[in-house]
Order: structure tokens, then C-alpha cells, then sequence
């Protein structure tokens, strides 16, 4: 499978969280909550005649402005298990329509304003290995 497949995977079950907005490229403005999906590096020929690879991504999860009273409770929402948790849902179909053997959400990471133009949104980076053809 390709890698657009993957993120398209990955897209569709990130989808299945209420109200979360999802951009398989760095967009030009961030729409909070918004999860922005990143390619970080590719491992090849982790099986057997070269029979896998592994895709590994950065979700970053922008929530709210960071002054806002509740962000941080919507960043744990999203941290927990359950029907908004990032995991759950990143792992709610594991072949990503198809398009991968295995998919896991490793960690939750660099919980942290982060500052775009004027406005600091709290985020937070969720690492994801996806395991293909």
C-alpha cells in the first residue's frame, strides 16, 4: 500500500472522533481541535524478504487556545481511552481500511503551548507506528 492510503487510514478513524477536524498535510491555519498528521520516518525490511515496513507518524493535536479554562481538560479527554481518545480511535479498525498489517499509538507527547502567528494553542504529539506492505 502507499503511503497516501496510509494517512488516508488513518484520516477515516481519526474521523470517528466528534467534532475533531483532520488535515493529512500541515495546513495553512489550524481550525482547533484539529489532528495534523506527519510522516516522520520510513524503516524498510522489517520482515523477512523484505515482507514489511514500518511507517512511523506524528499525530499533532492542536485543542484550544492555551487560555482557555478548559483546554486542558479537552487535551486529557483526548489523552483518555474511550470514545474521544486519540488511541482508540487511531486503533479502532488496526488495517486502516485495509491498507497495513498492524497500526499502534506509541505515546503521547510534547504536551505544550505551541505558538502559530498570534495565537498559542495547547497541543500535544501523538507517535503512531504503522506496519505495511
Amino acid at each position: 500500500m502507499s503511503i497516501a492510503d496510509i494517512k488516508a487510514g488513518l484520516a477515516a478513524n481519526l474521523g470517528t472522533v466528534s467534532g475533531l477536524r483532520v488535515s493529512t498535510d500541515v495546513p495553512d491555519q489550524i481550525n482547533v481541535p484539529m489532528a495534523v498528521l506527519e510522516l516522520n520516518s520510513v524503516n524498510y525490511d522489517q520482515a523477512f524478504q523484505q515482507g514489511m515496513t514500518q511507517y512511523n507518524f506524528t499525530i499533532s493535536l492542536f485543542v484550544a487556545r492555551a487560555s482557555e479554562r478548559n483546554a486542558q481538560r479537552k487535551l486529557d479527554a483526548y489523552a483518555d481511552t474511550g470514545a474521544s481518545g486519540i488511541k482508540d480511535a487511531v486503533q479502532s479498525d488496526r488495517t486502516l481500511g485495509g491498507a497495513a498489517y498492524d497500526v499502534r499509538v506509541v505515546d503521547m507527547s510534547n504536551i505544550s503551548a505551541v505558538s502559530l502567528g498570534e495565537v498559542s494553542y495547547l497541543a500535544a504529539d501523538f507517535t503512531v507506528s504503522v506496519y505495511a506492505d
